[in-house]
């Protein structure tokens, strides 16, 4: 009889032990595929503001020492991230195949300006900064104008920041949501075992005795569930790469070193918090409180 109710203890708990793994996994995989937009989504967002050009128009008479120098000058600039030099020629063969005709024939003279065109950083790339740039390059000797699309800057701006912020409460949202439903899961498992619990307290073992090993057992857990979930998040990554390889995920490997450190650090931790308070509560409950 003692034989028959070992074995159904044993396997209730390892029932327990996997329902906790798989609610950990699709937890953790459910706060990789948030990551993963996160930080694809910066990128996507760094991606189009650094196409923002700004063009500083040159004055006809400067050299070619003065360009040069110039040139130099701007690559030096924290906010540079390349420039292109282009002659009121190049300009022109451009307009000329943007017209569909050769608007120079009418107009005799190239009334156009030599000019560098500036791509800027990401970080660079608001109204603010960008406004700062251009009152700097108004002051130098050399240049005739600044142009950039300030329309364009402070729609790209206003757009990014709307998403960013929703983006923070989804993942505020969700990372509360994974929280609770791991809490409730170790919560459970520990719960079966509260008995056990209040006997190690009565034979007199401290608090972080009992403690350890119910911790150590729910970090295993943890990390076995949060590898579960990086197994099912490489295989989407790979699937979503290989149809949309625009994305590159699998070449950005920055982006998934962080992603894989993420998730371990969250199974660790949450697990880790969770356990705590959840043999906290049941050591600090009476032995009469244990069976309600």
């Amino acid at each position: 009889m003692s034989t028959s109710f070992d074995s159904f203890q044993k396997r209730r708990l390892q029932s327990s032990y996997v329902s906790v793994v798989v609610s950990i996994a699709l937890v953790l995989f459910m706060i990789g595929m948030l990551g993963l937009v996160l930080l694809k989504s910066t990128n996507v967002a760094n991606h189009f503001k650094e196409k923002v050009v700004m063009t500083l128009f040159l004055k006809d008479d400067v050299s070619k020492k003065q360009l040069e120098g110039l040139q130099a000058s701007i690559k030096k600039e924290e906010y540079t991230k390349h420039i292109i030099y282009i002659t009121k020629n190049e300009a022109a063969k451009a307009y000329k195949k943007d017209l569909g005709e050769d608007f120079l024939q009418f107009l005799g003279d190239n009334p156009l300006k030599n000019g560098i065109d500036v791509y800027l950083n990401a970080d660079f790339v608001t109204p603010e900064k960008m406004s700062e740039i251009e009152k700097a390059y108004q002051k130098n000797n050399l240049i005739a104008e600044v142009n950039y699309d300030k329309p364009l800057v402070n729609l790209l701006t206003k757009n990014i920041k709307r998403m960013s912020f929703w983006l923070l409460v989804l993942s505020g949202f969700f990372g509360l949501v994974a929280i609770i439903l791991i809490n409730s899961s170790i919560r459970l498992a520990i719960y079966s075992k509260r008995f056990n619990i209040k006997t190690m307290q009565m034979v007199g073992a401290t608090k972080r005795f009992i403690r350890k090993p119910f911790i150590w057992q729910s970090i295993k857990l943890g990390i076995l569930g949060a590898f579960i979930s990086l197994i099912g998040l490489f295989i989407i990554i790979y699937y979503i790469d290989k149809y949309v390889p625009t994305l590159a995920l699998l070449k950005d490997y920055l982006s998934l070193t962080y992603i894989a450190g993420g998730v371990l650090l969250s199974a660790f931790v949450i697990t880790w918090i969770s356990t705590f308070f959840a043999t906290q509560r049941f050591l600090n409950l009476q032995t009469n409180d244990l069976y309600y």
